[in-house]
């Protein structure tokens, strides 16, 4: 049996691992399953330290892989389903993906992807429906037949395999993040059992884990995955549906889920009618991140579900900064928190001077276990990200009180947070710039009730061109041609002249202040 499930299915080998809208899968089917998937895909050549792909939804085959990859010393890209063809190609090729394994609702742009000369480096492509026409080609195998043909014995030689998770950079394409558990094949799977250990103190384990947000999304995957080495359960929700989430919290006891702002917003919105019928009594923790949660929302939802609520701020690179428990937010409202006793937090001027209490300055982050990370092929941003070895920023702006309490007030970086999903304006830019009816173009974060942020392009019309609504719709009908949907404008603006500054780069603070007035932050 595999080490990271072995006790867990010889101690409840019937019981219920993992749930998805198709059915359940036992502890002990799990346990054979990664062994025989870990001896089939090495049978098929994957070697120690190859990188592979996932590009799948919420379903048991995605925790299936995941956990053959960290026995098989394997990185795996968990790879945003949104994606199009071009984006797609881009990660096979950056990645040096071997494998692919693919979900049969995202086939079209995968085939695509996979047809570009940038997926010529792609050996094996696992159809998770089981076709074997995605690409057409000798690639190209059924996942049940893997694990049919693999060997159920505990597989030799395991490594450590991990994620690596891309987020978009401020160049224009996205970088993956490497970090402590991306492949670190000098190391054996049981390291991950103490990774996840962490959690414990944060989450019932083990429980029944809703996973109701995309688990390629690094905080879906740790609130889901990492649990799940400890004994939790995952139940999982493919597309989220508030009231689908509220079914299944009654439906399966589930003790713990991760939310973002948005999916608190629509919960708070459901009619009266629904929110009556939920019992709620098996949730006992609800942990929500990835952007600022308007307070009014977060409010509600206390009021309603009780002090179950806790706030993280963090990042892909950086995981877990700090936290605030629903009673300290109460009596700290727009703070995100005590960091934990993990992390060291810094906080310095334009120089690099290190600043005192209550002072506002670029955030820095040292992780106190020695665990950090790098851009994959970007000696550069990694420099860039870092003050010194092992200090860290997320181009966040803030201060730490004299409790000791992390509040946040701005952002250095140029990015965009929308729904809990960082998007990155520079990638939006170089497709807008090449739009012949575009002369300059800068694209901004502006508030948005629902998504905390929504992206605008402001535009600058070239010669004999005249601002429309039919040129604004024209241009975000062209992002969504070139990129996901959820990176293109929801809305155009037109100026005379976009500024910029003598070297030539755009200065958005101008641009972003007016729809910001009034608001307590800038973020």
């Amino acid at each position: 049996m595999a080490q990271l499930t072995k006790t867990i299915a010889e101690q409840r080998p019937d019981d219920a691992a993992l749930i998805d809208a198709d059915g359940e899968r036992t502890w002990r089917e799990l346990d054979d399953r990664v062994n025989r998937l870990v001896n089939g895909l090495r049978a098929r050549g994957l070697a120690t330290g190859d990188t592979v792909a996932i590009v799948a939804g919420n379903r048991r085959e995605w925790f299936e892989l995941a956990m053959a990859c960290a026995h098989g010393g394997w990185t795996y890209v968990p790879v945003n389903w949104h994606w199009v063809a071009d984006e797609l190609a881009y990660v096979f090729d950056d990645a040096e993906v071997v494998a692919v394994f693919a979900d049969g609702r995202y086939a079209a742009e995968i085939a695509a992807a996979l047809a570009d000369e940038r997926g010529a480096g792609v050996r094996l492509v696992v159809d998770l429906d089981g076709a074997t026409e995605l690409v057409g080609d000798a690639r190209t195998v059924a996942y049940e037949a893997v694990v049919a043909e693999g060997d159920p014995a505990e597989p030799e030689e395991q490594r450590l395999g991990g994620p690596m998770f891309y987020t978009s950079g401020t160049t224009g394409r996205p970088k993956g993040v490497r970090g402590s558990l991306s492949g670190n094949t000098e190391l054996t799977p049981d390291i991950m059992q103490l990774v996840a250990g962490g959690f414990a103190q944060w989450l019932p384990i083990p429980g029944r884990t809703l996973l109701c947000g995309p688990v390629y999304h690094s905080a879906q995957w740790a609130f889901s995955f990492l649990p799940m080495i400890g004994g939790s359960s995952v139940v999982m929700q493919h597309k989220y549906d508030s009231a689908g989430v509220l079914d299944l919290i009654d439906r399966y006891g589930v003790t713990n889920v991760h939310l973002v702002p948005t999916q608190m917003k629509r919960l708070v919105d459901l009619p009266d009618d629904v929110k009556r019928g939920y019992d709620g009594t098996s949730l006992q923790v609800v942990w929500h991140g990835a952007a600022p949660c308007p307070p009014k929302v977060k409010q509600a939802l206390i009021e309603w579900w009780g002090p179950k609520i806790t706030e993280y701020y963090g990042s892909t690179e950086g995981s877990i900064i700090s936290v605030i428990s629903s009673e300290e937010w109460l009596a700290k409202g727009g703070s995100v928190g005590k960091p934990v006793t993990t992390v060291e937090v810094i906080v310095v001027d334009e120089a690099g001077n290190r600043l005192g209490i209550g002072q506002e300055g670029t955030l820095y982050f040292r992780n106190l276990m020695g665990m950090g990370f790098t851009y994959h092929k970007d000696e550069a941003k990694t420099a860039a990200a870092h003050l010194e070895p092992g200090v860290f920023t997320t181009g966040d702006v803030g201060y730490l009180d004299d409790d000791g309490y992390l509040w946040l007030s701005d952002r250095r970086i140029d990015m965009i947070i929308s729904g809990g999903v960082n998007i990155y304006p520079a990638e939006i830019e170089g497709v807008l710039a090449v739009h012949p009816a575009v002369a300059d173009v800068a694209v901004i974060g502006v508030p948005d009730d629902e998504f905390g942020e929504q992206v605008k392009a402001v535009v600058q019309v070239a010669e004999g061109v005249e601002p429309s609504d039919e040129l604004s719709a024209e241009l975000i009908a062209y992002c969504r041609e070139h990129l996901a949907g959820y990176k293109a404008p929801k809305t155009v603006d037109y100026v005379a002249e976009i500024p910029r500054t003598g070297t030539g780069k755009i200065q958005k603070k101008p641009l972003r202040d007016p729809y910001w007035a009034g608001r307590d932050r800038r973020i």
